[in-house]
């Protein structure tokens, strides 16, 4: 009896989009506590892209072949033995085994089933694939790590791309007063997302119009004009720069010692509760997705072209079944 097969996305060695090539592998097998999920959409990230290339999450998918991908919508087709959480034909939405591989770019993956949860009922599979990553990043950077409360001020560095107009959004929720740095031409957008004040930093220095910051949530880093070290400049005493692109180096986290406030690693972790409670979110109307455009899944090289242009609204998906 030969072995169930499915449609990929792979790669044979690092290099730039034209690595990604279609293919065809065996399908998994959900174990014990997993389910096997069929994809219908899968979101792209930057990390996708960086581990395209080599620069992955601490080199954690090793050596290709490898299928990229974390975010995923699909249809529950199979359960494994002692799951209770979900149940064949659910329609559900996940970031499943990150930083390890979880094959999104792919017709089916499988993960623990509590890696995943309902998907919000409002969203397509589209618009719900571009939300675990991005919407895992934003909320756990913004609860978890910085605890933002009521009044406090904070700043959002790339505010329209995918994890910076939902972080908009949730530091809104929490009751923050909001500030974004993004081009001019996206800032109705965001003032209509919940942005109190924007700022292009193309035409003016942030840190000479922003001051007493409470939280400042970077996801450009040092690498780009020295965003991050730039950041120290507009943190109020005791305030928290979130370095989220590469993590705080040691000379940052020195740096911000020096001038009385934190600098902090942050990494995103699988978290269905997490994204059960953002689907509420966006099942109430307080939280809206922005994808800018869908792919087809053997397409992925033209999508991971676009992306790393770098003047993406919201978030880049792959259609990987109608």
């Amino acid at each position: 009896m030969s072995t169930p097969t499915m449609r990929a996305i792979s790669q044979d060695r690092f290099g730039g989009p034209e690595v990604l090539r279609p293919v065809t592998v065996a399908r998994p097998v959900p174990l014990p506590t997993e389910v096997l999920v069929r994809v219908r959409a899968a979101g792209i990230n930057p990390v996708d892209w960086k581990t395209r290339a080599g620069n992955g999450v601490a080199g954690s998918l090793g050596e290709p072949p490898f299928v990229l991908g974390w975010d995923v919508s699909g249809v529950v087709e199979e359960i494994g033995f002692g799951v209770h959480t979900l149940e064949v034909g659910d329609e559900v939405y996940g970031m499943p085994w990150f930083p390890r591989q979880a094959g999104a770019y792919a017709e089916y993956v499988t993960a623990p089933a509590r890696q995943f949860t309902r998907k919000p009922r409002g969203l397509s599979h589209h618009e719900a694939a571009a939300v675990p990553l991005a919407g895992l990043t934003a909320w756990q950077a913004l609860t978890d790590a910085a605890h933002v409360t009521a009044g406090q001020r904070v700043l959002v560095h790339a505010a329209a791309g995918g994890v910076g107009h939902l972080a908009v959004q949730f530091a809104k929720h929490l009751g923050a007063h909001v500030i974004g740095t993004a081009r001019t031409v996206k800032h109705d957008w965001l003032a209509a997302l919940g942005a109190d004040e924007l700022v292009d930093y193309t035409e003016v220095r942030f840190e000479d119009v922003v001051r007493d910051v409470d939280v400042v949530i970077d996801l450009v880093g040092d690498g780009h004009d020295h965003t991050s070290t730039r950041s120290l400049d507009v943190l109020r005493p005791g305030g928290l720069l979130i370095e989220v692109p590469s993590g705080a180096s040691p000379d940052l986290v020195a740096r911000a010692q020096e001038r009385g406030v934190r600098a902090a690693s942050y990494l995103v972790e699988p978290d269905g509760p997490a994204l059960a409670r953002i689907a509420e979110l966006i099942d109430s109307g307080a939280v809206t997705v922005e994808v800018e455009d869908v792919f087809d899944l053997e397409k992925a090289a033209e999508a991971h072209r676009r992306g790393q242009g770098g003047r993406t609204r919201g978030k880049l998906v792959l259609q990987v079944a109608p």
